[in-house]
């Protein structure tokens, strides 16, 4: 009889890999027998074993008989891993409890059916709303072939993300900016645009100790990125990619430039842009070509409109602090010329509510 609690504890057990599994999905898995857990494991790593390989190797006794519980539906492909189907039936697993239905199209219900004609009986379905709070940016990673992208910014109470001369340091608490920390190790990109890093020379490394650096992304239509800057004096360490606008029509200086940036280690990635503006459309398929399953964006005004207004944005994670700057040239997290009329407004739908000291942290989905 399905047990929550086993369930519970695989999702714990899978958010141990965060930040080390993409664009593979978040999985975790445990292994009961007659009341006991027996085995438990996840996904640690790309590459490494998947949930069930790691759970079956964690047996403190004979798994035959036994009840698994697995976030996500089991492969039956072979990848950088061979199948899990195969080892839950050559371990006699009796009963699988399934979160999350695998949408990738190598799985997508194979997975389940092959457990079921070899005599292993399978639920579905169980706790599947929490499971598939794991992997949103898997499964639309998966399907589209596009990086998940959550716009992620910080404001007052008046909606500024800057006082009016432009000084932001700091708008939120400690925590706060720890919990950003964490997001930069969550997904493997985070995207800026050119105002960015002219305003600011950031580093747009993760800061979290034993976490990975995102692949750092550049929005630069017109190439006005510094050569001396922390993002290119890094880039031979922190994999770096400056897009611009197609480089036909640009002059040699340009060209020249592209060459000391390739030089130092940076990627230029055109994309695009018959009005001297990148096609974010395009931009994100060229990413998601690269094995970039999901971005962070921490753009300014400029970039959060474009990207809203361009329809890539999936989230937003608004953090609010008990602060107010007031001032009508203090800029807000979406610049831009806006809609004409609340009824064009575009519509995203709120998905959690959570407190961190005195601020607040809003997520929206679309």
């Amino acid at each position: 009889m399905f047990e929550e609690k086993y369930m519970l504890l695989a999702i714990e057990l899978a958010k141990k890999g965060k930040g080390a599994v993409n664009p593979n999905p978040l999985v975790g898995a445990v292994i009961v027998k007659n009341g006991k857990i027996i085995g438990q494991g996840y996904h640690a790593r790309y590459g490494g074993l998947h949930a069930e390989r790691d759970a079956f190797s964690n047996l403190t006794e004979d798994a035959e008989g036994a009840e698994m519980y697995v976030t996500l539906e089991p492969c039956c492909h072979f990848g950088k891993q061979p199948p899990c189907v195969n080892a839950i039936v050559e371990h006699k697993i009796g009963h699988v409890y399934v979160g999350s239905d695998d949408p990738n199209e190598k799985v997508a219900g194979n997975g389940i059916k092959y457990l079921r004609e070899h005599g292993i009986d399978v639920d579905t379905h169980m706790l599947k709303e929490k499971c598939d709070e794991l992997n949103p940016v898997f499964f639309h990673y998966i399907t589209t072939k596009r990086p998940y992208v959550v716009m992620k910014y910080a404001m007052t109470m008046d909606g500024k993300i800057a006082t009016y001369n432009k000084k932001s340091k700091w708008i939120t608490c400690e925590e706060s900016r720890k919990r950003v920390a964490e997001s930069r190790n969550e997904y493997m990109g985070i995207m800026v645009g050119i105002g960015t890093v002219l305003a600011d020379n950031p580093m747009l490394t993760c800061k979290v100790e034993g976490g990975r650096n995102p692949i750092r992304i550049v929005c630069d239509s017109n190439l006005m990125i510094p050569i001396d800057c922390n993002i290119v004096n890094t880039a031979r360490d922190v994999k770096t990619i400056v897009a611009v606008c197609d480089l036909d029509n640009k002059d040699e200086g340009i060209k020249a430039k592209c060459k000391l940036l390739q030089d130092k280690g940076v990627e230029i990635l055109e994309a695009g842009g018959t009005d001297k503006r990148i096609d974010l459309n395009l931009l994100m398929k060229l990413l998601g070509e690269k094995g970039i399953d999901g971005i962070l964006l921490e753009g300014g005004g400029t970039l959060n409109y474009s990207a809203i207004r361009e329809n890539i944005v999936n989230e937003i994670q608004a953090y609010i602090a008990p602060k107010i700057f007031g001032g009508g040239e203090a800029p807000s997290p979406v610049e831009g010329q806006g809609v004409e009329e609340p009824k064009l407004a575009k519509i995203f739908h709120l998905k959690r509510v959570e407190q961190i000291e005195e601020d607040i942290l809003l997520t929206y989905r679309r």
